[in-house]
């Protein structure tokens, strides 16, 4: 088409397009429909081109090189980035210093495996754990390894139940920051997790996970014992006890013990008689 007629229209915001392919495009960002899923991850993506650029973190493909030292790159972007080390090109700068750079937020630190990019070194030095397996970090508690410092700091906030993070509405504390977030979003009422085939909305981006399986009937969590497979972890955790028979829910009264809530609730209407 050579003319900069208009002729496809958006019901939902009116946005005009000059060809049918591009309003289909569009219209997936109303519809969060993303039709595109990786065979590999089942991520899922709004364009074809989403998926083809994903994909290559699986395959480790790069098909684009550079011209002046060969180096190579999954993704066209990651180049014409790169190429402006050679150019030395620096079009922005800082308004307090006036250092310049190459680009906007710049991350001039980019990761040889997978393309992503970094601000500093040391954290493309702590990323490329990732890759390797590598944990240098481990719980004087447990054993367990981490890849980094930050993450063992916050495990051995189990061991030592320390909750340095309170909620200013109510005061409940927390041992990590993220579980302080998602706690106020109870105060809220905010909701900003959705299903993609119910539109059913969650608080909390894991419970939303745990609900899609319901769609799926897929059922990830199995028991290390008898085998029984659950699409909820905390399913597969109320079951666990009955291998256990740990029985944390305890009577006031009479210091029966149970190994679910529901079982003290109901015992407790004996005393009520």
């Amino acid at each position: 088409m050579h003319t900069n007629d208009k002729l496809y229209s958006c019901d939902v915001c009116d946005k005009q397009f000059s060809y049918k392919c591009d309003l289909i495009k569009h219209f997936r960002t109303h519809t969060n429909e993303k039709p595109y899923s990786c065979d590999v991850c089942n991520k899922i993506f709004f364009q074809k081109c989403d998926l083809t650029k994903h994909f290559r973190t699986h395959t480790n493909e790069k098909p684009y090189s550079c011209d002046v030292c060969s180096k190579e790159f999954s993704q066209k972007s990651h180049l014409n980035t790169h190429y402006k080390t050679h150019t030395n090109e620096k079009p922005y700068s800082c308004d307090v210093c006036t250092k310049q750079f190459s680009r906007k937020n710049e991350k001039p630190f980019s990761c040889d495996v997978c393309g992503k990019e970094f601000s500093q070194k040391s954290d493309l030095n702590r990323h490329y754990q990732i890759h390797t397996n590598e944990k240098p970090f481990s719980c004087d508690v447990c054993g367990k390894k981490f890849s980094w410092k930050s993450i063992l700091i916050d495990h051995c906030r189990i061991h030592s139940n320390e909750k340095p993070f309170s909620c200013d509405v109510c005061s409940k504390t927390f041992s990590w920051k993220r579980s302080l977030k998602e706690h106020y979003l109870t105060h809220t009422n905010e909701k900003p997790f959705s299903c993609d085939v119910c539109h059913k909305q969650f608080s909390r981006k894991n419970n939303l996970k745990e609900h899609f399986l319901t769609h799926t009937n897929k059922k990830q969590f199995s028991c290390d014992t008898c085998g029984k497979e659950f699409s909820h972890k905390s399913s597969l955790k109320l079951h666990f006890r009955t291998h256990t028979n740990e029985k944390p829910f305890t009577c006031d009264v009479c210091s029966k013990s149970f190994s679910f809530r529901h079982h003290l609730n109901k015992h407790y209407r004996t005393h009520a008689k």
